[in-house]
């Protein structure tokens, strides 16, 4: 068991461990695109993004970073009053821009008080050499943590979801990060359209003989005015139910390398936008059920863990 007595390794466990007190992550959006938005690899983005690029719940993009954070930070210390924050540059592709631009959003979040580090979601194929020297000064001074986009390791559903990036750049650039010694924290995406659960439990076990340090496991949820409603749409693909879910994620924690850090555990969608599934709207309810079926089980993360080749 972990400090908060869940089955699986939290971020909140992890974090009261690492530095004595509620971290709290503050998201930001300074409204970069991504290469499969600006046609430099593709257009329109992933077929499940909304037009906030998965800054559904960050600041608003026309304020000032500091502002944004200013903003959010308030409502924060009205739930921990003696919290710590992270910077958390959620939106978009934090780092498909120009380093001089980088400096400008990411250097004055640092500045501010009770600030311990940033995490900065990005594609593994949006980090240059320059931006990478970068990152590892920036790893010399604050908590860094770099958030990768991967969703699945399967090519066939990586070409449906359009995220015109390869699995070897991905693997390529966590062992660039690992090798400066960066913290990676990993997206994947259960119920992606035709993965069977035994391709979703793949995904899982590839990533568990990479060095990487914390996961974020998803559920798909379809969009208004996104390309994914459009197909749902069309062709009515299976939407894993709540218990298929359950079981899934279950399943997956069992194979999970223990020291992994759990960032995420379900989807978070807002209300107004969601199609499918509806059961996401009670996150609670779906953090409970897993938490009961582990139980029910008599399992835990890494139970049925052993490591494997690639």
């Amino acid at each position: 068991m972990y400090l908060n007595n869940k089955r699986y390794y939290t971020l909140d466990s992890f974090y009261k461990d690492k530095f004595g007190c509620k971290i709290a992550k503050i998201s930001l959006n300074c409204n970069f695109t991504c290469p499969n938005r600006d046609g430099s690899k593709g257009v329109g983005g992933c077929i499940y993004c909304s037009s906030l690029k998965s800054g559904d719940y960050a600041g608003n993009y026309q304020d000032d970073v500091v502002s944004q954070f200013n903003e959010i930070k308030k409502v924060m210390l009205h739930k921990w009053k003696e919290a710590k924050f992270i910077g958390y540059f959620q939106a978009g592709t934090n780092t498909y821009a120009p380093v001089k631009l980088l400096k400008e959003k990411f250097e004055p979040i640092l500045k501010l008080d009770n600030v311990i580090g940033l995490n900065i979601a990005t594609r593994p194929d949006a980090i240059n050499d320059e931006c990478l020297e970068y990152l590892i000064d920036l790893n010399k001074r604050t908590y860094l943590t770099i958030e990768l986009g991967l969703q699945t390791i399967h090519d066939k559903t990586s070409t449906l979801i359009n995220r015109c990036h390869t699995l070897k750049e991905f693997k390529d650039m966590v062992l660039k990060l690992r090798e400066n010694n960066i913290n990676v924290v990993v997206h994947i995406i259960n119920g992606l359209p035709y993965e069977t659960k035994e391709m979703m439990l793949e995904t899982v076990e590839y990533l568990n003989n990479l060095d990487i340090q914390g996961i974020k496991i998803h559920m798909l949820h379809i969009l208004k005015n996104t390309k994914l409603a459009e197909i749902y749409k069309n062709e009515n693909f299976h939407v894993l139910t709540k218990d298929e879910y359950i079981d899934i994620v279950v399943s997956q924690l069992e194979l999970l390398r223990p020291d992994i850090v759990i960032h995420r555990i379900t989807g978070d969608p807002k209300v107004e936008d969601l199609i499918e599934p509806t059961w996401l709207i009670k996150k609670f309810v779906v953090l409970n059920d897993i938490d009961k079926e582990l139980k029910r089980r008599d399992t835990y993360q890494g139970k049925l863990y052993k490591k494997t080749q690639l």
